[in-house]
């Protein structure tokens, strides 16, 4: 059975790129029928924080990318790690170094002024058969634990995005797996981790290519099955430079907090480094049912927000009303303003999703059709003039009569127009900024229709009274 996991540490939020790689896992795993487990590796103490775990589940939870196993705690599974680690020292795959920090950095110094690669020279791996004799061990040291790095041959494995990769073991000095207060280190932790929950895909990005010969090394050293791997490339900021903070969006959730849709976002990240034909617009289960590792790209992605907010405007147009009601009536709460319900929010939704990029536009469009309209004086002096001031006027006492829809509002304002001789904007320029404060809306007939027959007039009137 196919077995993926997403693996984040809790020392940020979940970021484009973690939340990508979780969505590749997530939709490699459903498509196949198989598994995904959620791993958080918290044994960065020094950083990890109960607010970034949830901020990752919090994360999760809004693009709906939900685990069947977990989550999991690296900082629960101290017990397994020791009892491996005691498992390598006694089958002699792993060894304690007592090497100083002083003695290492001395030897950095040496191997750099030299010009060789910096590393660990082996000074307390055991070689019997060579008749090697170890140092003395300093009194009252606490050595770390080593891994034996095979010195011969090579590590290769056929990544599943970036194809055969090989790296020699001369390249690899022994890692250091535990320290010297017992804590395992994060390279080791994987490895069981990865072999206790029988992960048979890592799907992870290419930063951590180099960690992967090492893994492997470990686990043949455990009799362990080696999983499958695929390094996804980092993506790219619309500049073209590295995605980091400067570009914008820290963490998935804010992407909500700016007004976009999680399908929006799944569906957008789906196409970061991933096609399927010239497919551009998917739901989820379309997603999970095309989904494989053969069409991702080795090259990096790079984000576009244009067409993220191409596909958000989309997915609004398609969204049901009384769903975008309700997230707007949210986000009017967390302003702390009111929702007066003159117009209704479902109304002016159903009148505006068609022209908004975010449910934060969505939002604001409410907020001002609900609000006190306060034109400009540039505006009023521009559209409130002595010729339309009395088209607006007549308009306004043929209101009083005409029928509350829209087909019998159009009828009026082309027939108040007629008997003026006036073009449209004459009279649906100041219409708008009576009801609105500002002259760009849907079309004007169906702007009135928003609202009930006595507050058009009354704010037909309040702007009448402008300069009177």
């Amino acid at each position: 059975m196919v077995r993926t996991r997403f693996a984040p540490s809790p020392t940020g939020f979940l970021h484009i790129g973690g939340a990508r790689t979780a969505l590749f896992s997530w939709a490699f795993a459903r498509h196949h029928q198989g598994q995904f487990v959620l791993r958080i590796e918290d044994t960065d103490l020094a950083r990890s924080t109960p607010e970034a775990v949830q901020a990752i589940l919090d994360g999760m939870n809004w693009l709906g990318l939900s685990h069947d196993e977990g989550p999991f705690y690296q900082t629960q599974r101290m017990d397994r790690y020791k009892a491996v680690i005691q498992q390598m020292l006694d089958a002699g795959t792993a060894y304690p170094c007592y090497t100083s920090s002083a003695e290492l950095e001395a030897l950095r110094a040496e191997q750099t002024a030299r010009g060789d690669k910096p590393r660990y020279d082996g000074r307390w791996r055991p070689d019997p058969d060579a008749g090697k004799e170890l140092p003395p061990v300093p009194v009252g040291a606490k050595p770390v634990i080593r891994f034996r790095n095979p010195l011969d041959g090579a590590v290769a494995w056929d990544d599943l995005v970036k194809g055969r990769i090989e790296i020699s073991n001369s390249e690899m000095d022994d890692l250091i797996i535990a320290r010297a207060d017992g804590t395992p280190t994060y390279n080791f932790c994987v490895v069981v981790d990865d072999w206790d929950m029988g992960i048979t895909q890592v799907i992870r990005g290419d930063d951590h290519v180099n960690n992967t010969p090492r893994q492997i090394n470990i686990l043949k050293a455990l009799g362990a099955p080696v999983p499958q791997y695929a390094h996804l490339s980092m993506i790219l900021g619309d500049d073209g430079q590295k995605l980091s903070k400067r570009h914008g969006a820290v963490s998935v959730m804010q992407y909500d907090e700016e007004g976009y849709l999680p399908e929006a976002v799944i569906n957008y990240l789906a196409r970061l480094g991933w096609s399927h034909g010239d497919d551009e617009v998917f739901n989820r289960e379309q997603f999970v049912a095309w989904f494989d590792l053969n069409h991702i790209t080795p090259s990096a992605a790079q984000f576009n927000t244009q067409k993220l907010n191409w596909l958000n405007a989309h997915y609004i147009k398609q969204a049901d009303n009384t769903r975008l009601a309700a997230d707007v009536r949210r986000r009017l709460e967390l302003r702390e303003a009111k929702d007066t319900g003159s117009p209704s929010v479902e109304s002016i939704v159903a009148l505006y999703k068609d022209r908004v990029q975010t449910l934060v536009e969505l939002t604001d469009a409410v907020e001002q059709l609900q609000g006190h309209p306060t034109p400009t004086d540039e505006l009023k002096a521009q559209h409130l003039t002595e010729t339309t001031r009395p088209i607006l006027a007549a308009f306004r006492n043929a209101l009083t009569t005409t029928e509350w829809e829209i087909p019998a509002i159009s009828a009026t304002l082309k027939a108040t127009l007629a008997e003026h001789g006036a073009k449209m904007p004459a009279l649906a320029m100041p219409v708008r900024l009576a009801l609105v404060g500002q002259t760009q809306t849907p079309s004007v007939d169906a702007l009135i229709a928003l609202f009930s027959r006595e507050e058009v007039l009354r704010r037909i009137d309040t702007l009448l009274a402008c300069g009177n």
